[in-house]
């Protein structure tokens, strides 16, 4: 999807300011917010696809005037409602009037520790070998779907050399919206900064973007 949160090469948004010594959190609310996705999360209903692509899909007014932990707010109240947890009259009246959806698990305090532990691993076996090898130069497809995917708008329709077989995983552009995990091999691409950029970039510049098997073509 072609939204807000692909800034990738933008330009009009000013400077990166890198907060010294930033807190992991600027307010009280912002702890209950990551506690909030998180226990929410557990109860099996969405993938951590789903969830972000609920975040890109914030209208682009509302996702750049937002912080950080509003936007995961706001897309977490999509999740709630769409799976049935809560109905949007009830976010908006603050408490609930029905039965909602019940949750497949629910997340603890006393489990919170083991369940980040083992956090949530995406890789998985694949039968087929590696289209791709290390050395190989590749093109990434010139994607826009409305739906899902992984590929940054500024790397497509790119050359560049494969540098790593990094394994197979989840292919996230399908597990979004339901349609199975359907994982894939994915490879670390490596772009010079005239590829990228174009004219006038930087020529020492190399981006690298770990790439899924059906982004790339072979050259």
């Amino acid at each position: 999807m072609n939204g807000p949160h692909d800034l990738g090469g933008q330009m009009g948004f000013g400077p990166v300011a890198p907060e010294p010594d930033e807190p992991y959190f600027h307010a009280e609310w912002e702890e209950r917010a990551l506690g909030l996705t998180l226990s929410c999360g557990a109860f099996g209903a969405w993938t951590i696809d789903e969830s972000r692509h609920a975040r890109e899909n914030i209208p682009p007014a509302a996702y750049l005037s937002a912080s950080y932990y509003e936007i995961w707010i706001r897309a977490l109240e999509t999740l709630l409602s769409r799976h049935g947890f809560v109905t949007p009259r009830e976010l908006a009246a603050g408490q609930s009037e029905t039965q909602g959806a019940l949750p497949k698990r629910v997340l603890k305090a006393d489990m919170v520790a083991g369940v980040l532990a083992r956090g949530g691993p995406c890789d998985r076996p694949v039968e087929a070998a590696p289209r791709f090898v290390v050395g190989q130069a590749v093109r990434t497809k010139n994607l826009n779907p409305v739906t899902h995917t992984r590929l940054p708008r500024y790397a497509r329709a790119k050359t560049g050399v494969i540098e790593a077989v990094q394994g197979s995983f989840v292919f996230p552009d399908d597990n979004a919206h339901g349609h199975g995990e359907n994982p894939q091999w994915v490879y670390t691409v490596v772009f010079d900064g005239l590829e990228i950029w174009g004219e006038g970039s930087d020529p020492t510049l190399t981006v690298s973007v770990d790439a899924w098997e059906s982004y790339l073509e072979p050259v």
